[in-house]
């Protein structure tokens, strides 16, 4: 499973990389042959003001289904990614 992991406004510490990496592969890795790309997008959408602006957007590009998206904003980016993780992984699930 190929993950293409992007940041926009903030920036991808190794922690949060192998964080992120570490979630994706334990919600998805069970699908790994039915997924063919997966791509993470983790944004601060107001910078450093605060409050619920931090984004994970997750998508999925299915052998067989086409696309699914998930998108989570929560005050935290380790919250948003943990949130997203499993959220998608309950929609390649379904």
């Amino acid at each position: 499973m190929k993950i293409d992991l992007r940041g926009h406004r903030i920036e991808l510490t190794e922690a949060l990389r192998a964080h992120t990496e570490r979630r994706l592969r334990f919600a998805l890795g069970r699908f790994g042959a039915r997924i063919t790309a997966v791509t993470v997008t983790i944004e601060d959408l107001n910078g450093p003001r605060g409050s619920v602006d931090k984004r994970c957007r997750i998508t999925v590009a299915l052998a067989s289904a086409g696309h699914l998206r998930v998108e989570v904003l929560d005050t935290e980016v380790i919250a948003a990614v943990d949130q997203a993780a499993d959220r998608i992984g309950r929609a390649v699930a379904r």
